[in-house]
Formats: structure tokens, C-alpha cells, sequence
């Protein structure tokens, strides 16, 4: 990911170690992957992250180590063009291009190059720990870069010119969580703002849920009532971990931060808890609520809730069951159904193809 990325790249600048920030910033037809991806050569031509592999990497660390020993320091857009012959040993044949931004960061003598070089990865680090999200805007002619944050404030630039403000021009809204594109030469690449998803029940289905979203770069949350279920032994991933009665903090979080920006999941060890959860999160703003359980569970669970007052607009909006139908019948397997459909929500929104029947209301 991202984030750990940039933390290494924080520790080798350092340490004064040599090495290379390559990123891809455009790509055309198939490629192993998408503007944003990542890789830090070294010296030694070890890396860390990955371009897609093969000989894609092989090449793009050849010249990235070339633009290191002779460029003195300044960065170079390198072309990488896969046609039907490139990759042909490792079956990597793409028959796309993909423009790779090569970046040195420290020089032969241990000096850190450029003046403010450090710095910009550095605040670039902080915007992508901060989770609201950044936009990395590219100049493909030469590899200026300019860094804005969620607001889209300029946060961070690295060399001179075009005016930050004809960059901006085209600066997408991260709300509407955009893909990279390129407007008049310049690349845009958009760190999108990190989706908390909140954890509701701390057994063995939340456990291996939230182990899977982790990796896959969602803030982990996680309520119990239990003290030793919502434990940093049992969810050593967990940003925040709550404990207490499930109805009450329940309120208390939904009035306070649960918004677009958080997905919820109940999946908590008894229908009790999972109607009384839902009865807290089918009206909030929440960005995904779903919950697991049979059909028959589910309709009990909505019949008793439209008693209690909760609309039927509100229950049509939750996922029940929750996760794709994939026939699962392990702990692992439903949480991977689970953490599936939680990806489509973030990367398709309401797009999300219907993999699942979910119980109907009214």
C-alpha cells in the first residue's frame, strides 16, 4: 500500500540511502497496472512495492538505476511500451504503454537531492496517513509535481512553474472519489480518502473481516460488548476499538462521527444484538450498513424494526445478507464474501454488480 510505502521512503531518506521513487502517472491500453501504483529501486536493484512485475520491472529498474548515476538528480518520465513480444517468457503481454515518473532522491555521497525534496515526500506521507485524501498533480514534459490536499489547498510543489493555479484548473473532486486522468499535460492522481469501516461484534466473522479490509486499506473500527473480544490481541489492526453495550454506544458514535465516509457491519454473536445494532445504524448517514444472517433472521429482524419506528426507505439501503454469494461455508470464505461486496461499494459505488438476492422490505 501507499502508506507503507512512503514510510519507507521516509526511513531510506534517512538514512541517506540511495534510491529512486518510480510511480506510474499515465497508461495506455492493457497494463499490470494503473496510474498511482509504486516501487522504490535501490542501488543494488532490490525493490519495494511493485510495478506490476516481470519484465516491466526488470526494465523500468534498469533505467531508473541509469537516471540515478547520470541525471544528476533530476527526475526523467520514462515510456515503457509492452507489445506482443514483450513479456513473452513470463506471459506478462499486455500490448499497452505506461509512463513512469523516476525520481532520485539521494545522491552517490549520501546528500538528499534538490532542495525541498525531503520535504515534499514528507507532507506527501502526512496527507495519505491523514486519510482524508490528496491529489498529485504531474507535469508529464518533465516531472514537476504539485501536491493538494482534501481541500484542495496546494500543500507541496517540486520545481518551478506552470502557476499552481492553472494545475488546479483541473483538480477533481474527491468526494466523488475520481480515477487518474490527464488534462493538458498534466497528470492527476488521486489519493482517495480512506473509508472507515466500523466492525459490530468482535467474534471470529469480525475478527477475519476486519484482518482482510486492513489489507485491503479500510481504518478499522471495531465494538463489543466484551472487553476481551474488542481487544488489541484480537484486532491488532484496529485504529479504534470500543467497548460497551452495543445499543447505547451505537448512539453515541452515530450522532458523533458515523457519516458517508464509514461502512458499518454487524455481525455480532446474537439476533438481539444485530437487530438492536441495526436499530442504531439503518438511519445514519453511514456510507454502507449490512448485516449477516439468514433471510428468515433478516425478515424477522426488519418486521420488528418497522414496529419499532425505523422506515422501510432506510432498512431497503441495508445489505442483508451482507457479502457476495459466493457459497460460503468457512469463517475465511465469509469474510472474504464480505470484504468483496465492501470493495465494490468503495470503488463502484452504486454500481456494484448484484451478486446477491437481499431480503426485500415493504
Amino acid at each position: 500500500m501507499l502508506r507503507e510505502l512512503l514510510n519507507e521512503l521516509d526511513g531510506l531518506i534517512d538514512q541517506r540511502r540511495q534510491c529512486v521513487w518510480c510511480a506510474v502517472v499515465e497508461t495506455r491500453g492493457s497494463t499490470p497496472q494503473k496510474p498511482g501504483a509504486a516501487m522504490i529501486v535501490l542501488p543494488d536493484g532490490s525493490q519495494r512495492g511493485t510495478l506490476g512485475g516481470g519484465c516491466v520491472e526488470a526494465e523500468v529498474k534498469q533505467r531508473a538505476l541509469r537516471v540515478l548515476s547520470e541525471k544528476a538528480g533530476r527526475p526523467e518520465i520514462l515510456t515503457v511500451h509492452l507489445d506482443d513480444n514483450y513479456g513473452w517468457d513470463d506471459g506478462l503481454i499486455c500490448g499497452g504503454r505506461m509512463t513512469i515518473l523516476a525520481d532520485p532522491l539521494v545522491g552517490p555521497n549520501g546528500e538528499v537531492l534538490a532542495d525541498g525534496r525531503a520535504s515534499y515526500y514528507r507532507t506527501f506521507r502526512a496527507l495519505v496517513e491523514e486519510g482524508r485524501g490528496c491529489v498529485e498533480a504531474v507535469v508529464l514534459a518533465d516531472g514537476r509535481r504539485f501536491l493538494f490536499d482534501s481541500r484542495g489547498a496546494l500543500a507541496a510543489r517540486m520545481g518551478e512553474g506552470p502557476a499552481p493555479e492553472l494545475v488546479a484548473r483541473h483538480l477533481p473532486p474527491l468526494e466523488q472519489r475520481p480515477r487518474p486522468a490527464v488534462h493538458q499535460g498534466i497528470a492527476y492522481l488521486p489519493i482517495l480518502p480512506r473509508i472507515t469501516l466500523l466492525i459490530v461484534g468482535g467474534g471470529h466473522v469480525g475478527q477475519a473481516v476486519a484482518r482482510l479490509a486492513a489489507e485491503v486499506d479500510f481504518d478499522i473500527w471495531v465494538l463489543d460488548d466484551r472487553e476481551t473480544y474488542a481487544s488489541a490481541e484480537r484486532f491488532p489492526m484496529a485504529r479504534r476499538r470500543f467497548v460497551g453495550p452495543i445499543g447505547p454506544t451505537l448512539r453515541d458514535l452515530a450522532a458523533q462521527h458515523i457519516d458517508s465516509s464509514v461502512y458499518c457491519v454487524i455481525v455480532t454473536r446474537g439476533h438481539h444484538h444485530d437487530e438492536e445494532a441495526l436499530y442504531h445504524l439503518a438511519e445514519t448517514s453511514a456510507g454502507y450498513v449490512g448485516m449477516i444472517g439468514s433471510k428468515r433472521k433478516i425478515k424477522l429482524i426488519f418486521d420488528d424494526l418497522i414496529a419499532k419506528g425505523i422506515s422501510v426507505e432506510a432498512l431497503r439501503r441495508v445489505h442483508a445478507p451482507l457479502g457476495f454469494a459466493i457459497g460460503s461455508q468457512t469463517v475465511p470464505e465469509i469474510a472474504i464474501s464480505i470484504v468483496a461486496e465492501l470493495i465494490a461499494r468503495r470503488n463502484l459505488g452504486t454500481s456494484i454488480p448484484a451478486a446477491r438476492e437481499h431480503v426485500t422490505v415493504g
